[in-house]
């Protein structure tokens, strides 16, 4: 599979543009005034990298727009993380009293994304960069890829609690949960599951149109 290698079309290069734009202003709000320093460079150090791959990529590898607009949708859920700190987000405290929960769910929501996002970005990676476009192989690598990067993530934290002590409290947000690394992975699982089955005909539609685009460009 070939990938493609051309300057998008005006119109579609708007919403990449705009979701762009976004995040940069989002990332600004953010970072004014966060609970823990520290704790918003580490969650939302995905953004800071990879907004200017995405950026400097956009005429070798152009996105799909489904992918750009959920990158955007992902940088914000790790930009407000960052900000209060997934254990005290305003929106899960809500959620917590109103449903009468024993803890924040947000993180919870954190890890469905870090599972339903990524899932289309390594579908899309494989589908332009790999034989796997249209296998059957393409729906279970993908998840397994995405539960892969969940474990990667589980490590890096644990790494986190072991330099940073207590410091690190704030970024594990297990609040008293001694099964929280459990449920982030399956929490990412299920994202990635349900997005493969949601998402993949849209997402194969306009990988479609991305690729006619192409040629009709060269």
């Amino acid at each position: 599979m070939t990938v493609l290698a051309h300057p998008a079309p005006p119109a579609r290069r708007l919403l990449p543009a705009l979701s762009a734009a976004l995040v940069v202003v989002a990332l600004a709000v953010s970072a004014w005034g966060p609970k823990d320093r520290t704790t918003w460079f580490l969650e939302t150090v995905w953004v800071l990298v990879g907004l200017p791959l995405a950026v400097l990529a956009r005429r070798r590898f152009p996105l799909t727009n489904l992918l750009c607009v959920l990158l955007a949708a992902h940088a914000l859920v790790l930009m407000v993380g960052g900000h209060w700190t997934y254990a005290e987000v305003p929106a899960g405290d809500w959620v917590r009293d109103a449903f009468g929960l024993d803890r924040n769910p947000y993180d919870r929501f954190g890890h469905l994304m870090q599972g339903f996002v990524p899932a289309v970005l390594v579908r899309e990676l494989l589908s332009r960069t790999s034989p796997l476009r249209g296998s059957r192989w393409l729906a279970p690598l993908t998840v397994c890829a995405c539960l892969a990067f969940s474990a990667v993530f589980e490590m890096l934290e644990w790494l986190a609690a072991v330099v940073g002590g207590q410091a690190a409290d704030a970024f594990l947000a297990t609040q008293g949960d001694v099964w929280d690394t459990q449920w982030d992975m399956f929490c990412a699982l299920i994202g990635a599951t349900v997005s493969v089955l949601v998402l993949s005909r849209v997402h194969d539609r306009q990988l479609a149109a991305l690729e006619e685009a192409g040629r009709r460009a060269a």
